[in-house]
């Protein structure tokens, strides 16, 4: 008897993939499963390899080795236009000349479908993205957080396994990307689609994501939640990549399973938590995240269990919420510290003196020779 098929829990699985361009390899042997219905971003530099992957995946780029499967069918060999995706681009590729909801039932039409069956689908799909009554509209009269919405709705209107995004936030501005995030985050979790994203806006893969992967030289460094990404990295790379992060450099004094103790080439000893086994005498990099740090007047005012340091204000950077005082260490560090909005430094001055401590625990190290 012939065993039951049993369902893919995943609704993306890459094995072993790879893609080269003569001498570069812009995908190295990459795997990961992305389970059905999450929200799944790839987060790298310009150049790292993401736009081929995510090529490969949609499949206008084939790999030189390894598997891809969709929904778990392999796409060995399965042409772009018979794979169970869709593909948001930045530029959105809208068509002006027609109305939103013809936009919207393009692909259905592509399909043969009748036409009263797809214009009741298009209006039915712009409705749940919030442009209910807007499908006689042209294009050109919505406005571009709108027009991300419609190109949104096109693709979800056929109904695909993925839904691939290309920095679709991208040629928005800054107050209209911080709102897309929201509404891409609500519309996911709304039709529970599974989103594969790229994006280099460290921003937008944390906020918007259930997995993150941190995508470098064709590689990927870390696949994690966001917290974990930001909390427990564990490479260099992802350390210095995703949030703001102060590195300082230099060689280990003393290391035991949990605190390394390192001491810059300028003499400042700063401690952090051990992620590996490190030498005494060997270089190492120690990443101190701006928020983690407590400043004060005075040292007195700091947490007693923590090592206090000195420093002098920079400059200040107010941007509300995310302000921030950039202090030189008395041992000639240049630091980018969160100033808190309390009102306590509101009157804060360069030139003035700073004290600061920060919990060795919340400080991440690495060997430099993994940098």
């Amino acid at each position: 008897m012939n065993a039951t098929p049993v369902a893919a829990t995943h609704d993306l699985e890459i094995r072993s993939l790879v893609k080269r361009f003569g001498a570069y390899t812009a995908v190295d042997q990459l795997s990961v499963a992305v389970p059905r219905g999450q929200f799944f971003s790839i987060l790298g530099p310009s150049g790292c390899g993401k736009t081929t992957l995510l090529r490969m995946i949609a499949g206008f780029i084939a790999a030189d080795s390894g598997e891809i499967e969709i929904g778990g069918v392999n796409m060995r060999g399965v042409a772009p236009n018979r794979r169970p995706v869709n593909m948001v681009f930045q530029q959105l590729a809208l068509f002006p000349m027609m109305s939103v909801a013809n936009n919207v039932a393009f692909g259905l039409a592509r399909r043969g479908m009748a036409r009263g069956e797809r214009q009741h689908r298009a209006e039915a799909m712009l409705e749940r993205v919030g442009l209910g009554g807007s499908g006689h509209k042209r294009v050109d009269e919505m406005s571009g957080g709108q027009r991300q919405r419609v190109a949104i709705a096109r693709s979800l209107v056929l109904e695909p396994a993925l839904l691939l995004l290309d920095e679709p936030l991208g040629a928005l501005d800054l107050k209209l990307r911080e709102h897309m995030k929201v509404e891409l985050k609500q519309l996911q979790a709304a039709f529970g689609t599974t989103f594969v994203y790229i994006t280099h806006d460290q921003s937008e893969a944390l906020v918007l994501s259930d997995q993150v992967a941190v995508m470098h030289q064709g590689r990927f460094e870390q696949v994690g939640t966001p917290q974990q990404l930001y909390y427990a990295p564990k490479t260099p790379f992802v350390a210095g990549f995703v949030g703001n992060n102060n590195p300082v450099h230099g060689h280990v004094l003393s290391c035991d399973q949990h605190t390394v103790t390192l001491q810059s080439a300028s003499g400042w000893t700063v401690h952090g938590r051990s992620i590996q086994s490190l030498a005494i005498g060997s270089a190492a990099t120690i990443f101190i995240r701006p928020e983690a740090v407590v400043l004060a007047r005075s040292a007195a005012d700091l947490p007693s269990a923590w090592p206090a340091h000195k420093a002098t204000v920079d400059s200040l950077l107010f941007d509300g919420a995310n302000s921030a005082v950039l202090v030189t260490e008395q041992n000639g560090h240049t630091l980018r510290l969160a100033l808190p909005q309390t009102g306590a430094f509101a009157d804060l001055r360069p030139g003035e003196p700073l004290c600061f401590a920060f919990d060795p625990a919340q400080a991440v190290c690495f060997s430099a020779a993994h940098d």
